[in-house]
């Protein structure tokens, strides 16, 4: 398999799912929400169809076992991302910026929370890209560690068990829902796409507010 092949299974849902079962989900989940080079991993819509195909029986586990993995691999995987921000976080505001980082990042996510607190953690997890970046920055910016691991396991929480949870109860009554995971999909990234921009402007008005 060349690095296409493995790019193209990397970002589908349905192949990781179907081929990788529980273990690469889990471990999907685990680097997107805290890796900065895994940042392109599917997020939102392979907890979805992962409750879809539970709900189905394609993929063969429980529920709560299912949901158990995901919501530990979240929460675990932002805690990465904030020690790496807190450790190593210096070494990055010290350096010139390149593709992955911005020192304009640092300042914004600063301002982030002064404005909304600690609950932007809960927010971030339903935002793609954002969701792998927030908790890095926050331990760069040296938010609070009890703030952040409460904020960290409430929106891991609802993160898993609302995407998870819908995914399963759709697959369980509408099991022909299955045929229409390409839509799935487009909707998903449709609606992720929408926020995130609208995100990003609003954020843009927001700081430019303060500022004034």
């Amino acid at each position: 398999m060349n690095l296409p092949d493995w790019l193209t299974m990397l970002t589908d849902s349905q192949e990781i799912i179907r081929t990788g079962g529980l273990v690469v989900i889990t471990l999907i989940v685990f680097a997107e929400n805290g890796l900065f080079f895994a940042f392109f991993l599917p997020g939102d819509y392979l907890l979805f169809l992962a409750g879809v195909f539970c709900g189905t029986g394609v993929l063969n586990v429980t529920l709560l076992l299912l949901l158990l993995c995901i919501f530990g691999a979240a929460v675990m995987g932002s805690l990465t991302g904030y020690l790496f921000g807190k450790f190593f976080g210096t070494q990055f505001e010290n350096r010139p910026d390149s593709l992955f980082f911005k020192k304009k990042n640092i300042e914004t996510t600063r301002q982030y929370f002064r404005k909304y607190g600690s609950s932007i953690l809960i927010i971030s997890r339903f935002l793609p890209v954002v969701r792998t970046f927030a908790p890095i920055l926050s331990g760069m910016i040296k938010l609070d560690f009890p703030h952040f691991m409460t904020y960290n396991v409430i929106g891991g929480a609802l993160w898993s068990l609302l995407l998870c949870g819908s995914g399963f109860y759709l697959g369980e009554k509408f099991p022909g829902i299955i045929n229409y995971v390409h839509y799935i999909i487009i909707f998903f990234l449709a609606i992720t796409t929408f926020t995130v921009v609208k995100g990003y402007f609003n954020a843009r008005r927001d700081m430019g507010g303060d500022k004034a």
